[in-house]
Formats: C-alpha cells, structure tokens, sequence
C-alpha cells in the first residue's frame, strides 16, 4: 500500500475508516515486510533520542561548537516573564535544546532535518506533557509526522539548500502540527489542512545560517516553528478551513524554493549570514 499524495492519503484514511497514523504504519509493514511490533520498536528508539535531547540542554546546557548558541532552553525554563501557558512555552524550550545539543555534536532525530530538529519533539513532547499523553500516543504522533515528512520528500523538498528554511522548519511544522490535529482528535482532512496552514504561514523563509553552521538563526527559526505548529493545528481544530489544499500547498512551497537565489539557499552568502555582524562572527570562528 502506497499514497503519492495527500488526497491519496486522505481516500485511503477514509476508505479504511483510520487515521493517518495508522495508514502509515500499514504502509511500513507493506514496505519493509517487518512485523507491528518491529516498526514501533524501532520508533521507540527515536522517540527516546527525542525525549533526551528536548531536555539535555535545559539540565546542562553547554556552549555550541561556533560558540552562536548554548544555554538558551534553559533560560526560556527560567525566565520570570512567560508570555504563554505552559504549553507553548515547555514546546519553546524543548525546541532550543535539541539545537543545543545538536550544535554540541550530540545525538538528535533529524525530523526531517538537523536545522529543523528541535520543532517535532518539541511539540509532541510538550503536548504530551500537558495533556497527559503516553508513548503509545506519541509513537502515532510520530507515524503521523511521518506521513506527511514522507510526502513532502516525494513531492517537494526538507533540503535547506535546495528550498530554503522554509523547506526545513516549514516541513517540521507542517508535519507537527498534522500530528497534533490527530492527537486531539481531528479527522485527516484535519490533519492536511492544518500543515497546509503551517506551509503557507513559513512560505518563502530563507536558509541564511551565520558561518554557515546550524546554530543561528536556526534555533529561533524552530522556536518559530513550534509555535507555527500550534497556530495551524489551532486553526484547523477550530474548524477553519486553508483555502489552498495541501498538496497544492506542497507544489508551491517546491516552486518558491526554486525561485529563491542561491545565495538564501544555505550558502551563507545572504540574510543573516552577510550582515556586518554575520561576517565578523565568521571570521572569529574559522580565524580569517
């Protein structure tokens, strides 16, 4: 069994009577011929990766290898002034660590990339948190975010370097906030509509990384993200509906990133990276 896009996903959901989760983990089995239990076994490895890094640095945070970022989650975990519920803020912070840990050389999901590794834990595990999850409902989330990954490799692109950064945290979101949608109990239609919302909210977001390495601004790009996440995945539950479906959605996002320069395409040669103060920090770290 196999979709290609989101309509085919959403037939499928709806002629099996499952969500998307399921029709995921269906599709692993036809592809890999492993059994159920495999399958999550496997994703339970990726889960627990995600657990430890979406806390790692808010208990020993640790300055990143350029020196960009280091300490950030834990001062979001700390800070007196919180502006949102505990919800977003935990989703916050959590994202910042992942970073944290990834720019320190340590062990990180890339769902589905390094740059954007901070926004599906983050969300899902602060979800969990707050609503009182288990990890058998975090094992779909994941299954769900997958669904919609798998289709936005197959039909545009998670490449910084090829569709800017709206290719990377725009695709954690679209695919978080699809996760999120199912978990609290909406349909597929849902699901596609919300990560439609979360492409087109991030459309357009170049891959400007200072140095070239994947500290900033990519931390607060999946602080972003995260809260990108939660905004469709909002707008979706409460029944509003994106005017531009989702798999038109995916074909825009590919044909923007194709028209961005090369220069916002992860070469550190725009944005950010090219400012007066972009330029001195590269110089300080690499010595020239």
């Amino acid at each position: 069994m196999d979709f290609v896009n989101g309509k085919e996903l959403i037939k499928t959901c709806e002629e099996e009577g499952c969500p998307i989760s399921v029709t995921m983990l269906t599709r692993e089995r036809t592809e890999t011929l492993e059994t159920k239990e495999d399958i999550l076994a496997r994703l339970k490895v990726s889960l627990d990766i995600m657990k430890n890094s979406a806390t790692t640095s808010i208990e020993n945070p640790t300055k990143s290898i350029g020196g960009l970022i280091g300490g950030e989650a834990k001062k979001i975990m700390d800070s007196k002034i919180k502006l949102f519920g505990p919800l977003l803020t935990k989703a916050i912070a959590y994202s910042q660590s992942v970073l944290e840990v990834n720019a320190t050389m340590g062990l990180i999901v890339a769902a589905p990339t390094a740059g954007s590794s901070g926004v599906v834990p983050g969300v899902l595990i602060a979800l969990a948190e707050e609503y009182d999850l288990g990890d058998e409902e975090l094992l779909s989330g994941l299954l769900n975010t997958s669904a919609i990954g798998y289709l936005l490799m197959r039909n545009a692109s998670v490449a910084g370097a090829e569709g800017g950064c709206q290719a990377e945290v725009g695709s954690a979101s679209a695919m978080a906030a699809s996760a999120i949608v199912e978990l609290l109990g909406g349909t597929p239609a849902d699901c596609l509509n919300a990560a439609a919302f979360a492409i087109s909210n991030i459309l357009g977001m170049v891959c400007d990384p200072i140095a070239g390495l994947v500290e900033s601004p990519c931390q607060n790009r999946n602080a972003i993200g995260v809260t990108n996440a939660f905004t469709a995945a909002q707008l979706a539950l409460a029944g509003i509906t994106h005017p531009v479906p989702f798999d038109e959605m995916v074909d825009a996002m590919l044909k923007v990133g194709r028209q961005l320069p090369r220069e916002l395409r992860e070469t550190a040669l725009g944005g950010c990276a090219c400012t007066p103060t972009g330029c001195d920090l590269s110089c300080k770290i690499f010595g020239q």
